[in-house]
């Protein structure tokens, strides 16, 4: 039998770990109902089990890149996983409310390093002109997991029991751990430089702040104290975090990647699309059971025709891109989304759920034309040696795009339904529930904001700074177009 190049088997290896913590963000969703029933606690106790989770992220993503790079990126990714998986455990097996927060806090230490690491190590195993082939491969646990999650989560809960949604990711952390011990080639850089411990705690404390701040405000409403001054820490922790990372040479989050032409505008770019797409992702199963009356199950049902055509299209993509170049691609994928976005204003209470799942399917074109282009572009003049270190800024900026995403979409619903019901007599459901699916129509404008903003974004790639990314014959063409113009300069 043909033994799988090396190349595939980090990509199998990264896609078993993607998977695992990708689909125990989305079944968790699912369950925070049942959790609040088990240990007896409202709203507010429960969040921080999400919170406890995401600060935890805040914390490992922007120090995973130096950490690979000391201790090796296969160390730190099977770290990664036995931490992951054994907090699952640890999940599964609480008895208190603080329990299963410590643990949650203990897989978000696994998660950011997870994530971050197994994409660069990705990246290194495909050869640049490559690339477009390993986004494919990541295609599949970003749009299968997020599909599966709440549809698992509803069954497990349901049929088995609440603990099931966190022992399920064992056996996918076991087999992810096999992979990793059998197949991966250990990555160590020989000066991975000293620990920036200021930079570190810059970075993790900033972030935490700045995520905590914007998920507060979605959550319990912008007049409270408790999220200004979050936020006012994040900002004033952020700017001593440039200062820092500026003014050292060996940085923990190195800034100074961002002053890549193609690097900064696909971080930028990647804050324009989750943004715009999570509106919609955000906002469709919240219509669906507050207005029109479905279960969990059933809205995460309506999600997955959305899912296969981003898998169908992300796989056509990446076999095109490297004639093509990333900026058409990227530019029709937002145009997409536009129309997405104006389909949404036309939502009614009695919409049939087919016409809504076509235009979900119309989404996953877009994200489909997005997805690969975006992060194969991004990376395309990143050295071997700064992966770790890109790797880690490509994920701060997308746990960022995603707390924005929510505090802009939950904000604007809250405003827009308060403003469209003020008017209204309560008394009367029918009046109650037109004004309220108003509030609604001006949410899911947020997204066609982010939306022009990334058309606006699209207009600064030049398919020339993605030309590593490319096949030869239109490389050799760009780089000769490139060549001329200087000349004539």
């Amino acid at each position: 039998m043909r033994r799988l190049e090396y190349k595939w088997l980090v990509g199998i290896t990264f896609v078993l770990g993607l998977i695992m913590q990708i689909l125990d963000v989305t079944i968790l969703n699912v369950a925070l109902a049942t959790l609040g029933r088990e240990f007896g606690v409202g709203p507010g106790g429960l969040q921080w089990v999400l919170t406890g989770y995401m600060l935890s992220l805040a914390v490992f993503i922007p120090s995973s890149g130096w950490i690979a790079d000391r201790f090796g990126s296969k160390r730190t990714f099977q770290a990664a996983v036995v931490i992951f998986t054994t907090a699952s455990v640890l999940c599964g097996i609480s008895t208190e409310l603080w329990m299963l927060i410590g643990a949650r806090i203990l897989q978000g230490v696994g998660g950011g390093m997870l994530v971050p690491v197994g994409q660069a190590m990705l990246f290194r195993a495909f050869p640049a002109h490559e690339r477009a082939k390993a986004g494919a491969v990541l295609a599949i646990p970003v749009t299968i997991a997020p599909t599966l999650g709440p549809v698992l989560g509803g069954a497990l809960v349901e049929y088995a029991s609440w603990r099931w949604i966190f022992f399920i990711n064992v056996p996918v952390g076991v087999l992810a751990l096999l992979f990793t011990v059998l197949f991966l080639k250990e990555e160590v850089r020989e000066r991975p430089g000293r620990f920036d411990l200021p930079g570190f705690l810059l970075a993790g404390s900033g972030l935490a702040a700045l995520l905590f701040g914007l998920d507060h405000g979605a959550q319990q409403g912008w007049s409270d104290p408790v999220v200004w001054t979050a936020l006012g820490s994040s900002v004033v922790l952020i700017l001593g975090l440039v200062w820092r990372e500026l003014s050292t040479s060996e940085p923990i989050l190195d800034l100074r990647l961002l002053g890549e032409r193609m690097f900064g505008t696909g971080n930028a770019l990647l804050l324009a699309q989750t943004a715009a797409m999570f509106g919609v992702l955000f906002l469709v199963p919240l219509y669906l059971q507050n207005l029109r009356g479905a279960s969990p199950l059933e809205a995460g049902l309506a999600l997955m025709p959305q899912a296969l055509s981003m898998l169908v299209v992300t796989q056509v993509v990446s076999r095109v891109y490297g004639r093509i170049g990333p900026k058409r691609l990227i530019l029709a994928g937002f145009g997409v989304q536009l129309l997405v976005v104006g389909g949404m204003q036309l939502l009614g209470l009695d919409t049939p759920i087919w016409a809504l799942a076509g235009l979900l399917v119309v989404q996953g074109v877009a994200m489909g034309l997005l997805m690969t282009p975006l992060q194969t572009a991004t990376f395309a003049r990143t050295a071997p040696e700064s992966m770790g270190h890109a790797s880690s800024m490509f994920n701060v900026s997308r746990q960022v795009a995603t707390a924005l995403g929510t505090a802009v979409v939950a904000t604007l619903l809250v405003a827009a339904t308060e403003l469209a019901t003020s008017t209204v007599d309560p008394s009367v459901p029918a009046e109650l529930a037109r004004a309220q699916l108003a509030g609604y129509h001006g949410a899911f404008l947020a997204g066609a904001v982010f939306t022009v903003l990334g058309i606006l974004l699209a207009l600064r790639v030049r398919d020339v700074d993605a030309a590593p990314t490319l096949d030869p014959e239109w490389r050799a063409t760009l780089e000769g177009e490139r060549a001329r113009e200087r000349t004539v300069r």
